[in-house]
């Protein structure tokens, strides 16, 4: 493997908060960097900095925990994209389960042979936008995430997903600490195909 280096701002091991396996233990890769600037954002130590290490490096820290399941994120983790494709095809050959989660603004299709996709469709209330002709390139394996904070958030996903035909699983997360019983509300009274899905992690008070 070669040893180029990536801009890390943890690794460690929890429970996955969001997404398709939302429960499950997971070893999580944070890496450091992100082109958006979200007003909600909840990791903002990693827009900037993180170590460098190399693959080697992440691959042994990654090894120290145990586990078959790997969640890549960050920041933004795409920005790292040719480093981080090597990586990604290393641990999907020795059968782990790899999650990417990402800010739908970089193309992600390099990594669907490898990974399942998270694409998170920026709304209104984070003041910044995805793109949204990434949406037809996931597949039944892959999901989008709809942070919302208000009707206004809800609104604008719902007509996303009028206008785009969307694979995969879709999900309504609101902003931690908001109005919960608002969103429910919505999705129920428009009869959306979304899930409800609040942010475990956050519940449990895990990392």
């Amino acid at each position: 493997m070669l040893s180029l280096g990536m801009k890390v701002a943890e690794i460690f091991r929890s429970v996955q908060g969001e997404g398709r396996s939302q429960g499950a233990p997971c070893t999580f890769l944070r890496l450091a960097g992100c082109n958006l600037s979200c007003a909600w954002c909840d990791t903002p130590h990693a827009r900037s900095g993180g170590a460098e290490l190399t693959r080697n490096e992440i691959v042994r820290r990654i090894d120290a925990h145990p586990g078959r399941r790997l969640c890549i994120t960050g920041g933004e983790p795409l920005l790292q994209t040719d480093q981080l494709l090597p990586l990604v095809r290393y641990f999907s050959s020795r059968g782990i389960a790899i999650e990417i989660e990402t800010n739908g603004t970089i193309d992600f299709r390099p990594f669907q042979p490898y990974a399942s996709i998270c694409m998170d469709v920026k709304c209104p209330s984070s003041g910044e936008r995805s793109d949204l002709a990434l949406l037809p390139f996931l597949s039944d394996r892959d999901s989008v995430k709809f942070v919302v904070s208000g009707s206004e958030d809800c609104e604008y996903a719902a007509g996303i997903l009028q206008d785009h035909m969307v694979q995969g699983e879709i999900y309504f997360s609101p902003v931690f600490g908001s109005d919960y019983r608002q969103v429910a509300d919505f999705i129920v009274s428009r009869d959306l195909p979304v899930r409800l899905q609040l942010q475990l992690h956050k519940i449990v008070g895990v990392p």
